[in-house]
């Protein structure tokens, strides 16, 4: 009989696919259309890019590990495939970088889409020179320990979201988001009318037809004498 998997030291399956075509057709929406159709409830706090703009969609790969150690990030990105999103859950701590120059090398050459670190990382210009989406908590120069424990595809809080293994990130210059999986489809769909009805608004506005009444009337319900 096998032996169960030790708690701190798991990896758990990996998450189902996400078809070609989504990834795709996520390339071109943007966050905050993503965010408004999700309640402005799903989106990642406090993280900030580390490359230009290049944006950032993929499966996510998750990883929880002990603050200052990236023994389980490195077997991420062995068992990652082209297009995933290695998601990690380091406490929010920056005193060691637990990411840079070498294991974005790795990372890249796998076709690995991208890093979200909740954590700290450092060769901050090879990152920035690759245009290798990146986005993390902070920078330090001081490296990381090798030693575990950690976790791979369990659940992870990074910046105020549960992130599951198998939802989809999206990262542009406005932020990150993170979708369940069982949501694509309907995400964009509501995405695609959002905008849609903000090019119809962005014309108006243009030909000074855009309609300013809703503004008074809260403000008259509000008791606000104008």
């Amino acid at each position: 009989m096998s032996q169960p998997a030790t708690l701190g030291f798991r990896i758990l399956p990996m998450p189902a696919r996400i078809s070609e075509d989504i990834i795709q057709r996520f390339q071109t929406v943007v966050t905050p259309h993503i965010s408004d159709n999700m309640q402005r409830l799903c989106g990642v706090i406090g993280l900030k890019p580390y490359h230009h703009r290049k944006k950032l969609v993929g499966r996510a790969i998750t990883v929880k590990v002990r603050p200052g150690d990236n023994l389980m990030i490195h077997k991420a990105i062995d068992i990652a495939e082209p297009g995933d999103v290695i998601v990690v859950d380091g406490g929010g701590e920056i005193t060691q970088a637990l990411v840079g120059e070498l294991m974005q090398m790795h990372a890249q050459v796998r076709g690995v889409a991208g890093f979200v670190i909740d954590g700290a990382v450092r060769d901050v210009a090879a990152f920035y020179a690759a245009d290798f989406p990146c986005y993390a908590r902070g920078n330090t120069h001081r490296g990381p320990f090798k030693e575990g424990p950690g976790e791979i595809n369990v659940p992870v809080a990074i910046g105020g979201l549960v992130i599951e293994a198998g939802d989809l990130i999206v990262g542009d210059e406005d932020g990150l988001v993170a979708v369940p999986a069982d949501r694509l489809d309907a995400l964009l769909a509501a995405a695609a009318a959002q905008a849609q009805r903000e090019r119809q608004r962005k014309e108006a506005i243009l030909k000074g037809e855009d309609k300013r009444g809703w503004i008074d009337a809260y403000l008259k319900e509000k008791g606000v004498i104008a």
